[in-house]
């Protein structure tokens, strides 16, 4: 009996080990703004992830709507391809396409290394290896602004051996007041130590519309939760009386699939010669025999359920060719599944709401909405790719940037902004 409890306890131990979240906050030391920076703008850019282009709207968003009035506010955002979450807050970082930046999946084969990362590995998401570009808070810190994030993809991660000098690991233990105070305890230091930059992330609406499909009302309390919360942040930190720019954005939209029609593993795949890491929207497939390629191919093509491309054959707004692949990271061949039946390869039923598909449908359509002393008032603008984030933000910041290295221009939302003036300019990018 005492060995059987012994064992018990053990394995308790574990579990409450594996499962334990890191909930403090880090703080690089020795950091400081330089004085060239202390009269800079704010800007927070915070992302809802899900949050479909057209879900103001549908759920009365009533905060976001009268803010966005008073700001900018486009029809949608193109997310890039796959519209999937850890490329595109990726690709919202760093203004680059994930074929260029590395991340090209949430799950993707490293040919190079030989490994498989996931945004699951928590070991992995730390390694700064596998994240291409200059994400914003990198580019902040190298110019001596600093930044804080409250979650982003890759905020945790050493990149070109610099992390936010204030962050916290993912983890969903911290209430969202503890997360407004903290944006508000960082934006109240002595200017030499206060963040210009920061991000801000809500995965409530994303996991509800995958449970519950994109029209439910747990959706619709979700939406009203970001809503409430993002008030609640703009109220909290008007007391302060600093230029701070809100930019709210989301990844990727959502769409309801057929849950009781999916498509298993294609049967023209044999996995003993080929390698297929989880997907549902699309499937990448590795060869591990090539002399398998050709037939496999063959085989797919035959498939009425899926489309399949060779990389030469990806759609040009994919940006997901062989000549596009940075890293070596894209399968030999994408297999996309035919709309609504996504593809589900274990006994489990499969949730009602999906993203990944292709990131020119409209359900796969992001939001984008700015507001602040930086923008332009009443402003509506027709959709844009969100690669074209990235600039904008290093704009306000008066932030230098190699333009040939990213993927966004500039002259795409340059007409959303007030004139800046010209002591709060960088050299370049102006």
């Amino acid at each position: 009996m005492f060995q059987k409890l012994t064992s018990l306890l053990f394995v308790l131990f574990i579990a409450n080990v594996i499962f334990a979240q890191d909930t403090t906050q880090k703080i690089i030391e020795g950091r400081k703004n330089d004085k060239s920076q202390f009269n800079k703008p704010y800007v927070i850019l915070i992302s809802a992830d899900g949050f479909r282009s057209d879900f103001t709207e549908l759920y009365d968003a009533s905060f976001l709507k009268t803010a966005s009035t008073n700001g900018v506010r486009a029809k949608f955002m193109t997310p890039s391809f796959p519209s999937l979450t850890f490329p595109n807050h990726y690709t919202i970082a760093t203004g680059m396409y994930p074929s260029h930046h590395g991340l090209v999946d949430n799950t993707y084969f490293d040919k190079t290394s030989g490994l498989q990362y996931s945004m699951g590995n928590t070991k992995m998401v730390g390694e700064g290896k596998w994240y291409g570009g200059t994400p914003l808070w990198v580019l902040a810190e190298k110019q001596k602004m600093l930044s804080a994030s409250f979650y982003w993809v890759g905020s945790e991660a050493d990149i070109q051996n610099t992390r936010p000098t204030y962050y916290y690991k993912y983890n969903d233990k911290i209430s969202i007041a503890s997360r407004i105070k903290a944006v508000k305890d960082w934006l109240s230091l002595p200017e030499d130590q206060r963040p210009h930059m920061i991000t801000f992330y809500f995965p409530e609406v994303d996991h509800e519309a995958h449970t519950y499909g994109p029209n439910d009302i747990h959706v619709a309390a979700a939406v009203k939760f970001v809503d409430s919360s993002i008030n609640a942040l703009q109220a909290e930190l008007a007391t302060l009386n600093l230029p701070i720019n809100y930019i709210f954005v989301s990844d990727h939209g959502m769409t309801k699939v057929d849950v009781e029609n999916t498509i298993a593993m294609p049967k023209a795949i044999d996995t003993a010669a080929m390698r297929v890491p989880w997907g549902d929207a699309l499937i990448h497939v590795y060869a591990k025999d090539a002399s398998k390629l050709e037939s496999t191919y063959e085989g797919l093509k035959k498939d009425t359920a899926v489309s399949v491309y060779k990389l030469d054959e990806t759609p040009d707004y994919w940006h997901y060719k062989k000549s596009d692949d940075v890293y070596n990271r894209l399968g030999d061949f994408i297999v996309v599944p035919h709309l609504p039946r996504p593809f589900n390869f274990s006994n489990r039923k499969t949730t009602l709401g999906k993203h990944g598909f292709d990131n020119h449908h409209p359900d796969m359509r992001a939001t984008f909405m700015a507001w602040g002393p930086a923008f332009k008032k009443g402003l509506s603008i027709d959709g844009f790719e969100n690669v074209n984030v990235y600039p904008i933000v290093a704009k306000i910041l008066g932030l230098e940037y190699d333009e040939k290295s990213i993927d966004g221009k500039l002259n795409v939302l340059k007409p959303i902004l007030q004139p800046i003036p010209s002591t709060m300019k960088g050299p370049k990018n102006n």
